[in-house]
């Protein structure tokens, strides 16, 4: 059972369920390839958007979809909070209450597809250069395929959560030496496959990326205290001057 959110005057506590109020469109990605992805585009409910995030969710084959709960919350919250437009969508394959995308598996290499109409499908609106978050999985996607986005002036940063490194090979990594926006990696102090020591020895070969420990933390960011530790940085980097975010909300703005 929920417990009732605090109040403070007239207004109350943003908890894990919490919705602000913003402007939520069902989406549709086409890929070169030819597959129609589904997603939402989040947006402030009547301001425009000062900064835009496109997120890319956890591991497929572990129940990664576009509304892990990170992800979810960021469309929840930011639009509201930071002006901050947020694309989610479901990789090729991947099934979430949105629907279903088109496509099998590519173990991150055919993602490259998806992540490139989702960048084609923020430019094509005009909403402002956007910024990569990927999560797990969704890191490797963006070390693998991000680069020509990047050199198109087409991102205009990236937060890796939780990168695993699995997929990325050192010759990928060593690719974003000379990248001229900011890459910065949380890395969980108690991550189940790349802690923050390891995340030092591996990016050292592109020491453009900024790895940042977060003490206590845990790969899949279970508790708003770190919830809010990663929505915090988001804002912060995509609007400088935004964080730390409030973490109160009019009570009756507020959709469970």
């Amino acid at each position: 059972m929920t417990s009732e959110p605090t109040s403070v005057g007239d207004s109350a506590e943003i908890r894990s369920g919490s919705v602000l109020p913003g402007r939520r469109t069902d989406i549709e990605l086409v890929t070169d390839d030819h597959l129609t992805l589904v997603g939402e585009l989040a947006e402030p409910l009547d301001r425009v958007a000062r900064g835009t995030v496109v997120a890319l969710h956890p591991l497929p084959t572990a129940q990664g979809f576009m509304d892990s709960h990170v992800l979810k919350k960021a469309a929840a919250r930011l639009p509201a909070l930071a002006d901050i437009a947020v694309l989610r969508f479901n990789f090729r394959s991947v099934t979430s209450p949105r629907g279903t995308s088109e496509g099998v598996f590519g173990d991150g290499v055919s993602e490259g597809f998806d992540l490139r109409a989702a960048v084609q499908d923020v430019v094509d609106r005009g909403l402002p250069t956007p910024w990569l978050v990927g999560w797990s999985f969704g890191t490797e996607v963006v070390l693998k395929h991000a680069l020509e986005h990047v050199e198109s002036g087409h991102v205009a940063g990236v937060v890796l959560l939780s990168p695993p490194l699995h997929r990325t090979s050192d010759e990928e990594l060593a690719r974003w030496a000379a990248v001229d926006v900011p890459v910065v990696a949380l890395v969980p102090e108690h991550d189940d496959f790349l802690q923050p020591d390891q995340a030092a020895r591996r990016f050292a070969i592109a020491p453009t990326v900024r790895v940042v420990p977060v003490a206590g933390a845990k790969h899949l960011w279970v508790g708003e205290r770190y919830v809010r530790i990663v929505l915090d940085t988001i804002a912060d980097l995509v609007v400088p001057g935004s964080a730390p975010l409030p973490t109160h909300w009019p009570a009756a703005d507020q959709r469970p």
